[in-house]
């Protein structure tokens, strides 16, 4: 059996991943850096709360999601998709433009737009990456490859946000980020040049432009499809309890370990690194099959991993009169440290084992002539989860007043309650799904 790294010799596929990972990259390198601009700059200059810009930004960054998905999938499955991932990175390179102007001369409304146009060029990009790949694999390769693309993702999220920590302790920071943002987009640029033409499968659809019809119409289609709905929910599902475990590792980080921010980076790392190897595990476990055989597992572990870590916080026993806070080296040498860290690591393994057959089946089932709106209508339902994900967090942690931990706790639980009635439903129709298979749907 090839390796799935195999893939890389060869342009149909490496050169989509290089245009994604490096977008995804680019993403969160200016993500994270104008969380931090506003953090420790912009917050004192304008006199607004550090909370207030950090949430204004989020809220801006994932709002395309829910206005252009819909518009992005049929525009993806009515052009060919190698012209219009070249249009997009070059669309990019001219944000990361104006992103440059606002760092040099702070000035704030214009990163603010950047950010909701960065925001906008993912929408955008979604359906085609991954509408190309079911046209541009063979069917066994297809696990193999969204392996990888969910291995490049989540080590492109990690980098960017350590990329970002690095150059904003630069001097003259800002020229820095400027200048490494646009270069990253150029890059982005000339890998996408390299991406193989594929016929559109829809090249007759007209493009509806009203933005909330096309959405409804959209999510009324997907409804008509039960299987695809389902693998949808199970998979935004993921983006919500990943987003729940991610957004709090800062501050558990800080409050319940006592470390600095290079312990916020181990912790960041871990789970990413989980995810990788989870998602790259996938190719041999299923044995290229596209197969939601993997599925129990990723569920099982996803809950018995959040459930060791509560166990794992509650018998930490760290106190520091350090107002830096321990570094990786100290806070290793305390008792329980470990366990919290193999958690970490564990569930972002189960994550990948969990997230890649989803993606494959998404792909594979999807009508040919309507896969990229599918994918849309998957990124509106992952912008609705993680949305979800953070106003369950308020209620658990500020209205209920529950600690971190118990937040961790009421995830883990409340994720075996889904993952069951997710596996039910699924299998429910499984028969739907052969028959699929038989009548040719796949390739």
């Amino acid at each position: 059996m090839a390796s799935q790294f195999s893939l890389f010799k060869h342009r149909r596929f490496s050169a989509m991943f290089f245009t994604q990972f490096l977008g995804a990259f680019n993403d969160n390198v200016f993500k994270q850096a104008l969380i931090l601009v506003l953090t420790y700059t912009a917050a004192a200059k304008l006199g607004m709360a550090v909370s207030l810009l950090n949430n204004l930004a989020a809220m801006l960054f994932i709002l395309p999601y829910f206005l252009f998905s819909a518009l992005a999938g049929q525009i993806a499955d009515k052009y060919e998709k190698s012209r219009l991932t070249q249009g997009i990175k070059l669309l990019e390179i001219v944000i990361m433009l104006f992103a440059a102007v606002g760092f040099i001369f702070e000035w704030y409304w214009l990163l603010f737009v950047a950010l909701f146009l960065m925001g906008t060029h993912s929408t955008f990009f979604g359906p085609i990456k991954y509408a190309y790949l079911p046209e541009a694999m063979k069917k066994d390769e297809l696990v193999g490859a969204n392996g990888l693309f969910q291995t490049g993702t989540s080590l492109a999220i990690l980098t960017g946000m350590m990329a970002a920590g690095v150059l904003t302790q630069l001097s003259n920071a800002t020229y820095w980020l400027a200048a490494a943002t646009v270069l990253i987009a150029v890059l982005g640029f000339i890998s996408a040049k390299f991406v193989p033409h594929t016929p559109p499968h829809a090249a007759d659809i007209d493009v509806d432009y009203h933005i909330g019809r096309t959405t409804l119409s959209l999510i009324r289609y997907l409804r008509s499809l039960p299987l695809l709905f389902f693998v949808i929910l199970g998979n935004s599902w993921f983006w919500f309890y990943g987003a729940t475990f991610l957004t709090q590792t800062p501050e558990f980080s800080k409050v319940i370990l006592h470390g600095n921010e290079s312990v916020v980076i181990l912790l960041l790392t871990l789970f990413s690194v989980g995810i990788a190897i989870g998602s790259l595990l996938c190719k041999t476990l299923t044995k290229n099959q596209v197969s939601l055989r993997l599925l129990p597992f990723g569920i099982a572990g996803l809950t018995i991993f959040a459930i060791g870590l509560y166990f794992a916080l509650h018998n930490l026993d760290i106190t520091s009169t350090n107002a830096a806070g321990f570094g990786i080296a100290e806070l290793l040498a305390f008792d329980g440290v470990w366990q919290v860290c193999a958690a970490l690591f564990l569930l972002g393994l189960s994550g990948g084992v969990y997230i890649v057959p989803l993606y494959a089946f998404m792909q594979a089932y999807a009508p040919v002539s309507h896969r990229s709106r599918v994918i849309g209508a998957n990124n509106i339902f992952n912008a609705i989860f993680m949305v979800g994900s953070a106003i369950f967090a308020i209620l658990v942690l500020t209205v209920l007043g529950f600690d971190l931990p118990e937040l961790f706790f009421i995830t883990g639980v409340l994720n075996a309650l889904f993952g069951v009635f997710l596996y039910r439903k699924l299998k429910q129709y499984e028969h739907s799904m052969q028959m699929a298979q038989d009548d040719g749907m796949i390739w």
